[in-house]
């Protein structure tokens, strides 16, 4: 079951990211830093690429796929994080739309896109508790062992099918967000 720690390791960078976001916006809000539009285009990057182009449609294919072959049962569950996915790509677009307002109106859009920042987070962190705390544990229960050998493999470095990437290339895409950042969230300057 290398998938599970595959994919649970995905949402914690995911979350990580998430929440470095959330805080710059908070930092902002509170008038201890000012915007890092480099930062925020590298973190909006990841939260778009990753779980959109690379995460998601690997967990719909091989993980929801066999649960679904497995446990009909499921089908609700899967039904409702597959359009949690769907939804997923549309909000990444109106929180870029919203860092786009912020970046040429200034402080004026600086709400609306806390207000954004804070609504993909929340819905984000949502799914992900809905991934692991009610999809895995009926797969870890109907799941056959040749099921969780395919479900690894797919898991395991899978290209990313849209643009080729693999794991690697969003693995330095963190690491250059945690370069930027400002302490706490990363090892960058220190935000002033």
């Amino acid at each position: 079951m290398k998938a599970i720690d595959i994919l649970r390791d995905e949402h914690r960078s995911l979350a990580a990211v998430l929440h470095g976001m959330r805080h710059l916006v908070r930092e902002i809000d509170a008038g201890r830093m000012a915007p890092d539009f480099r930062l925020f285009d590298a973190m909006l990057y990841y939260i778009d690429a990753f779980p959109e182009r690379f995460h998601h449609p690997r967990e719909d294919e091989y993980l929801f796929r066999r649960v679904l072959a497995r446990a009909p049962a499921a089908a609700p569950i899967v039904a409702h994080l597959e359009d949690e996915h769907r939804e997923g790509a549309l909000r990444i677009r109106a929180l870029a739309q919203s860092l786009e307002r912020y970046r040429a109106g200034g402080a004026r859009e600086f709400a609306a896109f806390r207000d954004a920042v804070d609504d993909y987070a929340g819905f984000h962190w949502k799914h992900m508790r809905a991934e692991e705390d009610e999809l895995l544990p009926l797969a870890r229960a109907h799941l056959t062992q040749d099921d969780w050998r395919a479900v690894d493999a797919g898991f395991a470095g899978a290209p990313d099918p849209l643009h080729g990437a693999g794991v690697a290339e969003y693995d330095a895409l963190f690491r250059r967000i945690v370069t930027l950042a400002p302490p706490p969230i990363g090892v960058g300057p220190p935000a002033g």
